[in-house]
């Protein structure tokens, strides 16, 4: 019977001591177990005098889940052994591996209720391709010899518990079936000169032992004779020649100790305590008054006082103690059990679980020590579903587990740059997702350019454009004389050229990446030039109405024929305007800026117009001044002139008023370099529209009816209009 030993109880014991020393002898009794493994032994409530010097299993479901995170399984099936170790640690396996997010495909118990035959077909059809076998070996023996009948050896078994050993790996039938399969043991470590011991047996030695002549005939398969007999070879008979170092490993193990590394352990402590307690100087002890054991006559619990506090460093270099629940330090070894050759097995120590370990170090596994075998040439996949790669994230499947998922690809502007994300990271503002979707890379500067189609083709129109008037105004140098040049103020004509080839000009501004200096130039020059033109024409205009009005006799317009007005109009207008944009760089400046709104995949260079009333204010004075313009023309459009530019200016005034009326809304609806675009559209097609209007019929007039570039013709009134006088 066992019993406890705390601070309280040690004191009541050591008091009661001398009144019945025989009772005491009985009731309590010092237990270091070497092999028992069962998790309620550490309570020290129901067994307070037990220590071991083995691993408890309640280490095991953590270092199994160590081992399924270590090779990326996460789809797993258990059998378990229909008893407490299966149960209670199956039971808290499957709560560890669910904090893990590890998913069990399949659950049964052995023996089961059902047939055997529902268990294989269990395992058939599961995609699992790892098994937890949380069983005892005379109930999983019968799983796994079913198994090879039906040749199903695509699985990895991981083995807790006494089945894997040599007593399983023995049978030669399972090999094909368990080869490469993991296991967790109790912890060796090589006992100096034992190894040594185990190959020097021999039955010559030991004539007494019973079990050595047993042993040799089943490791050799062979009856041995008597050792007289040494001379004669006989078939099926051996002489006591046989090597015991040429045996396999499943038959005769002597690299890996455990439980003969534990009972070491447990008689050093033992002996390291019975040391300490015999050798306890009086007044100095650890009972009641300082006092000491009896060396003669020492009771259980002070042994078990000695035991608790005992701390040794063993042969093999290794720190040895119990903890507070009597357990030793708790390791557990990783076997890989696998066929070097078709007739040969072997179990290798691949890794160590150290469960006092971080838990980024809990485990430590030698990959470079394992061979798959012909089983898989590398780490066999066990997963409900594939890994999503990068770009895609992980979807659940209503009524699944979460290892079970669809990977979707993220949407465009998001990635993901870890496998099996969850969810898909969105790119910072200034960045976009490239085509595969696992990386941010910075958005494209989106603006018009001279490369791409579009502004090339507005940079080629402008070009044309301006490569027109400046033919036109070499024309009217050419022919500057004549009646049809001359015609409504020769001057003013110059000035309008070259205010419209100004304008085609300044749309080249707008085109390539804004610059500082050219979203402050641009609408400016834009304005200012627009508004030089659009003076000339209204000047024009009022010119041929004074002209005409100006014959009539006793007439007050005679003092406002000449140049005078003309210039003062354009001066004026031009000047008003350029008061309107030296207000606009004074105060709120256009600038350079990103726009990430425009598309989601670009960001579009573009000038902040700094205060868009200003800029509605310079187009709003252009239009007034198209407006009067276009009124004073239609006004005068029935002048009695055989050449009366009025309507020429006319049509001119309505295209351009059209242009800009149509250019508002226009502007307002888009945004990026399309706005850019229409822009710089509305400049050519309003300027191009004034430029042939009003100057393609006096060329029409020079070079195929010259005949009419007369003043006779000019200034011949038409009949209708002399009979209406």
């Amino acid at each position: 019977m066992v019993a406890d030993l705390n601070a309280d109880s040690v004191e009541r014991m050591e008091a009661d001591s001398s009144a019945d020393s025989n009772v005491d002898s009985a009731m309590f009794a010092l237990q270091i177990s070497f092999a028992a493994t069962l998790a309620t032994l550490s309570d020290k409530v129901q067994f307070p005098s037990f220590l071991r010097t083995i691993t408890s299993v309640s280490f095991q479901p953590d270092a199994l889940v160590q081992i399924l995170l270590h090779f990326g399984w996460t789809w797993v099936g258990i059998l378990a052994s229909n008893n407490e170790f299966g149960l209670v640690g199956s039971q808290k396996l499957k709560e560890e591996a669910a904090k893990k997010d590890i998913c069990i495909d399949f659950y049964e118990t052995l023996p089961t209720k059902t047939s055997l035959g529902h268990i294989i077909e269990v395992i058939r059809k599961s995609t699992a391709k790892v098994i937890i076998c949380y069983t005892f070996a005379v109930h999983i023996i019968p799983v796994l010899r079913e198994v090879s009948g039906q040749g199903i050896s695509d699985r990895v078994w991981l083995g807790i518990g006494s089945w894997f050993s040599t007593t399983v790996m023995s049978n030669r039938d399972l090999w094909q079936t368990l080869n490469g399969s993991l296991g967790l043991s109790g912890y060796s470590r090589r006992i100096p000169g034992l190894k040594e011991y185990l190959y020097s047996i021999h039955p010559s030695e030991r004539n007494a032992d019973i079990f050595i002549r047993t042993f040799w005939e089943f490791a050799f398969s062979c009856k041995l004779v008597d050792a007289s007999n040494t001379t004669t070879a006989i078939s099926g008979l051996c002489n006591g020649s046989e090597k015991l170092e040429s045996l396999d490993a499943s038959v005769y193990e002597v690299n890996s100790f455990r439980h003969p590394y534990y009972a070491y352990n447990a008689i050093h402590l033992l002996a390291n305590a019975l040391n300490d307690l015999l050798t306890c100087k009086t007044h100095e002890g650890p009972f009641t008054n300082k006092s000491c054991a009896d060396p003669q006559d020492f009771k259980p619990w002070q042994m078990l006082h000695y035991v608790k506090k005992s701390r040794i460093r063993n042969s093999a270099g290794e720190d040895i103690y119990f903890d507070a629940n009597g357990d030793s330090p708790p390791f557990l070894d990783v076997l890989y059990w696998h066929m070097p050759s078709s007739d040969t097995s072997q179990f290798v120590k691949v890794g160590l679980y150290d469960a006092n370990a971080p838990e980024h170090s809990k485990l430590i596994i030698n990959d470079s020590a394992i061979y798959w075998g012909g089983k898989y040439s590398q780490i066999p996949p066990s997963v409900c579903s594939k890994t999503c790669a990068l770009g895609y994230r992980k979807s659940t499947i209503k009524g699944r587990p979460n290892c079970c998922f669809l990977c979707v690809p993220c949407p465009d502007g998001s990635i993901t740059n870890q496998t099996d994300s969850l969810n898909c990271v969105k790119c910072p503002i200034d960045y976009w997702s490239n085509n595969e979707k696992d990386r941010c890379i910075p958005k494209d500067i989106d603006f018009l350019s001279y490369e791409e189609p579009l502004g090339f083709i507005l940079a080629l129109i402008s070009i044309f454009l301006f490569s027109n008037a400046v033919a036109i105004l070499f024309i009217f140098l050419r022919y500057q004389h004549t009646p049809v040049v001359r015609a409504n103020n020769l001057q003013l004509s110059y000035l309008l050229l070259l205010a419209l080839m100004l304008c085609f000009l300044c749309s080249l501004v707008f085109i390539g990446r804004p610059q500082k200096i050219t979203c402050m130039l641009r609408q400016v020059i834009f304005g200012t030039s627009f508004s030089l033109y659009v003076s000339c024409v209204l000047a024009k205009t009022i010119t041929v109405v004074i002209a005409f009005r100006a014959t009539k006799p006793n007439s007050n317009l005679r003092r406002w024929v000449g140049s005078r007005t003309s210039y003062t109009i354009v001066l004026t207008c031009s000047i008003a305007e350029s008061v309107i944009g030296i207000i606009w760089l004074g105060t709120s400046p256009p600038f350079p800026e990103l726009n990430n709104s425009v598309t989601v995949w670009k960001t579009a260079a573009e000038c902040n117009e700094g205060s868009i009333l200003m800029f509605f204010f310079t187009l709003a004075f252009l239009g007034l001044l198209a407006c009067v313009s276009f009124g004073v023309a239609f006004l005068a459009r029935n002048l009695p002139d055989n050449f009366n530019e009025a309507k020429f200016i006319t049509f001119s005034m309505l295209v351009f008023v059209s242009v800009w009326l149509s250019f508002i809304p226009a502007y307002l609806s888009t945004k990026g370099k399309y706005l850019v675009a229409v822009e710089i559209f509305a400049i050519l097609s309003s300027g191009a529209g004034l430029l042939y209007c009003i100057f393609a019929p006096k060329i029409y007039i020079i070079y195929l009816r010259p005949e009419m570039n007369t003043k006779e013709f000019l200034t011949r009134k038409s009949t209708k209009t002399s009979r209406h006088t």
